[in-house]
């Protein structure tokens, strides 16, 4: 959802405020003062972080797999319209040339328009009354021939999964991850980052480095599942190169 350069800020940020908020503990609560709770804060780190470190794991691969299952439904959606290009050539010569064309002005449109607005978290419309006006074009077919039935049954076939994907697609760009596990992820990474400051730790330069490799790694993987939840937008999105392919094909 974010971009590069606000990735790296908020990186910056989360780490500058982890150490000033280690920096406001120390002063209020001296880590020599702290040091007879360590048993006690240790434990605690224990739990929260082994606790935090699975919700993490679990939620980082549950939105890598709704990425990887939105690349492959671009894919099958690119493939599904090649091969509806291809079998209009056992169609009918008037319809031949019409579905042809509108194959072709579909891909344009996902990767000119469609691609661009759910960048910007819209819903792509022009590809909708592109796919209507083929479903119609493929219905007008009045077949002659044993080779035109044939080519009609598939295209129906394939156009039906081109739709299907593209309604797939659109849904998949609109997903978010719900408000709850949000406050889940936030609220644990906070505590877990204020468990680890609390230990009284003698070597106040280790302590720091601790802390800082806590947020580090909280950080990164919080930024990751923020950019991969949303696999149409922000640094780290499916890509259209699979229409940029079917355009390329499309051209002969």
């Amino acid at each position: 959802m974010l971009g590069l350069t606000l990735n790296i800020v908020v990186l910056v940020l989360t780490i500058g405020g982890s150490m000033l908020f280690m920096a406001g503990l120390n002063r209020i609560w001296p880590r020599e003062k702290r040091q007879v709770h360590n048993d006690l804060i240790g434990w605690q780190l224990n739990i929260i972080g082994t606790t935090y470190a699975v919700i993490l794991g679990f939620m980082l691969y549950t939105v890598w797999t709704d990425f990887v299952a939105a690349n492959l439904n671009v894919d099958l959606e690119a493939s599904a319209l090649r091969n509806v290009y291809r079998l209009a050539e056992g169609l009918p010569e008037q319809q031949r040339m019409r579905l042809q064309q509108q194959a072709r002005s579909y891909a344009d449109t996902i990767v000119t328009l469609d691609w661009p607005e759910m960048a910007r978290d819209q819903i792509p419309e022009e590809s909708h009354e592109i796919n209507q006006a083929m479903w119609k074009t493929l219905m007008s077919v009045k077949v002659a021939t044993p080779s035109e039935i044939v080519a009609e049954d598939h295209a129906i076939s394939e156009l039906s999964s081109l739709t299907e994907h593209r309604r797939t697609r659109l849904l998949q760009s609109m997903y978010r991850l719900p408000a709850i596990f949000w406050a889940v992820l936030l609220i644990g990474g906070f505590l877990t980052i204020a468990s680890a400051s609390m230990f009284g730790s003698a070597n106040a330069r280790l302590h720091a480095l601790q802390v800082f490799s806590f947020t580090l790694l909280i950080t990164l993987v919080l930024l990751a599942i923020a950019d991969v939840n949303q696999p149409f937008r922000g640094w780290v999105h499916v890509s259209n190169y699979a229409f940029i392919r079917a355009q390329e094909n499309m051209k002969d």
